[in-house]
């Protein structure tokens, strides 16, 4: 399938190489948010988000990473071109459009826009293919539980919260192969994505 994925002027199809590269992340258990090529010159990067229920870790980011470049290599579906491919997981400031991504957003506090009402912010207190049921915060305050279905809500979007997590949920959610150091072919991008890059072929 050589040159499939490519245009008449050599531009990738960022849609159909998704189609290619999503079987591949499937099946090592996620799910592929986005594809993107850009093109600086001669060189190009290729950026690949990649989610699951349980996060991805940094030997995650990397197994996949390597598991698209050998498929990319055997399909030449970018040609003889060399290219850099970074695989990371989302930013907190990706859109909360899918129900998996209001799911993994459970106890997260959230602003979201609701038809005739405007802006409504709340915690994700639970979420399924259904709707989502948020405790809502008006003016700093508490204001009940209320469940929305999918097709009330806008896009989500994650508040940063600066408030210091007690030392107690801290030893909850520590994970003992973070706290290695950093392998060297993991990047660390300037929104705070962790992922695992390389160079391709």
């Amino acid at each position: 399938m050589p040159g499939s994925l490519r245009s008449a002027v050599g531009q990738v199809d960022d849609r159909k190489l998704a189609g290619l590269i999503e079987p591949v992340v499937a099946a090592a258990g996620m799910d592929l948010e986005t594809v993107r090529m850009t093109v600086a010159g001669k060189r190009r990067l290729l950026r690949i988000v990649v989610d699951s229920d349980h996060g991805v870790s940094l030997d995650d980011a990397a197994d996949v990473s390597r598991d698209i470049s050998v498929l990319l290599d055997a399909s030449n579906a970018l040609g003889d071109v060399p290219y850099t491919l970074e695989v990371s997981s989302p930013g907190v400031d990706r859109p909360l459009t899918e129900p998996r991504h209001w799911r993994r957003a459970r106890g997260r506090l959230v602003r979201v826009k609701v038809p005739g009402e405007g802006s409504v912010e709340g915690r994700v207190l639970a979420a399924d293919a259904d709707g989502v049921t948020l405790g809502i915060v008006s003016n700093g305050r508490p204001g009940g539980e209320r469940r929305f279905s999918h097709a009330d809500l806008g896009a989500g979007s994650v508040q940063v919260e600066f408030g210091r997590i007690p030392d107690a949920e801290l030893d909850d959610i520590s994970d003992p192969e973070l706290d290695d150091a950093v392998p060297q072919n993991t990047v660390l991008d300037n929104n705070g994505d962790l992922g695992a890059g390389g160079d391709g072929h």
